[in-house]
């Protein structure tokens, strides 16, 4: 009895034995992937014939092909604007140096050299110097209802000149003083040259900002720099035309 039931529980045992060989295989091919973070019951897991096909199905099976990405357009790149740190502040300015650098320039005409040719709107001076040239200066002029026209004559010129504001302009601002001796704290600046007798001078100013400006009551300005240049090379008696 004992030996006829001996190879059925043979064969019992070797079934047993297989079936606890292979669990330790799929666990080992289960445990290499990326662990999941999401926990799926394990009646939802499915079968193994249905994740594993057959060697004849593979072939037949074809995985599909992901989908080309276009690339992505890089951003053009935008340059920064100019940064100005010290707003309207200018270090030429600081030290009477125009921004509006004299020059010699081109020039033809008919007058004679010496004299002096203001462009009212184009806020330059023109010192007649023959040849078909002429030195050119920056500077500011009348305000709106202050500018002029014609032909007027240098009748003096003065180094650090006093000032004496006009009534006209008194009126106008009656805070100002009544007399300024010379300096730079002077708004008529290191030089300057009369007129005739009219009100208007060619002078200085400390005020470098206003040169290439309509700021004046009318008269012509240039930075403290420029107006010594240009009173070293006129004299008394030369043209003036304001044009």
């Amino acid at each position: 009895m004992l030996l006829s039931t001996l190879p059925t529980t043979a064969f019992a045992l070797a079934l047993i034995a297989a079936s606890v060989w292979a669990q330790p295989a799929f666990s080992a091919t289960d445990d290499s992937a990326a662990p999941s973070t999401e926990a799926t019951p394990a009646a939802a897991t499915p079968p193994a014939s249905a994740v594993t096909p057959s060697a004849s199905d593979a072939a037949a099976i074809e995985a599909p092909k992901p989908k080309p990405r276009k690339p992505r357009a890089a951003a053009a790149p935008t340059e920064p604007g100019p940064v100005n740190l010290f707003g309207e502040f200018s270090l030429l300015r600081l030290f009477g140096i125009s921004a509006i650098p004299r020059s010699t320039v081109a020039f033809p005409n008919k007058y004679k050299p010496g004299t002096i040719v203001i462009h009212t709107n184009e806020r330059r001076l023109y010192l007649v110097l023959g040849n078909g040239e002429a030195m050119r200066y920056g500077i500011g002029v009348g305000r709106e209802g202050f500018t002029w026209r014609g032909v007027r004559t240098i009748t003096d010129k003065r180094e650090w000149p006093s000032w004496t504001p006009p009534p006209e302009m008194l009126k106008r601002q009656p805070k100002l003083p009544r007399h300024m001796v010379g300096g730079r704290d002077n708004p008529l600046g290191a030089r300057a040259m009369y007129l005739g007798d009219t009100l208007y001078r060619i002078h200085g100013t400390n005020e470098y900002n206003t040169i290439g400006t309509a700021n004046s009551s009318g008269c012509i300005r240039l930075t403290n720099e420029d107006v010594i240049d240009l009173y070293g090379r006129v004299r008394i008696g030369a043209t003036v035309i304001v044009q």
